[in-house]
């Protein structure tokens, strides 16, 4: 991996980890083109991941010290009745988990196997992205105040299924929050919230298969200054992306990526045969 191609991974990372474009599938779009493998790519992926995290801890920073502040209250554990709103929040989080660390534990290798399975499964999947955030633009649900528990599930389902390489996974879970009529102000900063932990934990776990493997393997050719680049890329345009994101919700432009979804999932496709 050459430095210009990190500085370009991790700004695709940064951009598209918010963006609901898939940051999976244009990631293995750029690294087909570059000729770049995915064993290759593991210990960067980790690091560009970690980078789009802690963007997200930077950005929404006010909010997580909302929730932990609730959370570890006195008040907070009363009653389940009385929950204060920080608490409610964590809870949802938790509740959303379910689905994507069933998937994790138990399809785990079934979700690498597809993974790996090339520039087709990406192109389609972008295309149903497509779908699914013009369906949410046209649909017009009674829009509730406060997320519930079992809506916080579905969403989890969608984040859950949003594994699949292509299959934008903030696309999916605020198209799949505004399906079910929640506010759209509130939506994008729960989807970006929700993932911390499932990123994290994914992260941990690719972290002992770099330790077990050995460093030097797992870095595979790649220099720690190319980590570095793509690690400040990913960092950088992470902030920026995640705060537009949140604007653009909030002003329901969503279906302009549609377009674009198409546009890339075509490209994926076409390529899936040419190269």
């Amino acid at each position: 991996m050459e430095w210009f191609q990190a500085i370009i991974l991790g700004i695709i990372q940064g951009l598209t980890e918010f963006l609901p474009v898939s940051s999976s599938g244009h990631l293995t779009i750029l690294s087909n083109l570059f000729g770049l493998s995915g064993e290759e790519n593991l210990t960067f992926t980790v690091a560009v991941h970690i980078a789009t995290v802690c963007s997200t801890l930077v950005i929404l920073w006010k909010e997580i010290v909302w929730i932990l502040k609730d959370l570890f209250s006195k008040q907070s554990w009363n009653s389940y009745q009385n929950l204060n709103d920080g608490t409610h929040y964590a809870i949802n989080i938790l509740i959303s988990m379910i689905p994507v660390g069933i998937v994790g534990f138990f399809f785990k290798d079934t979700v690498e196997e597809i993974f790996g399975s090339g520039l087709l499964i990406v192109g389609i999947m972008l295309l149903v992205t497509a779908a699914l955030l013009t369906f949410s633009y046209f649909a017009k649900p009674r829009q509730r105040e406060n997320l519930s528990g079992w809506h916080a599930f579905i969403i989890g389902i969608g984040q859950a299924i949003a594994v699949l390489p292509g299959l934008s996974r903030s696309g999916t879970t605020i198209a799949t929050g505004l399906l079910l009529g929640n506010k759209k102000e509130k939506l994008a900063q729960f989807s970006f919230l929700m993932v911390i932990p499932p990123i994290l934990g994914e992260a941990l776990l690719d972290i002992k298969e770099i330790l077990e493997v050995g460093f030097s393997q797992a870095m595979n050719g790649i220099s720690p200054m190319n980590i570095a680049i793509g690690f400040i890329a990913a960092f950088v345009t992470g902030c920026l992306a995640c705060k537009w994101m949140i604007n653009i919700v909030k002003k329901g432009k969503l279906v302009w990526f549609a377009v674009y979804c198409v546009a890339a999932g075509i490209l994926a496709i076409i390529l899936n045969y040419a190269l």
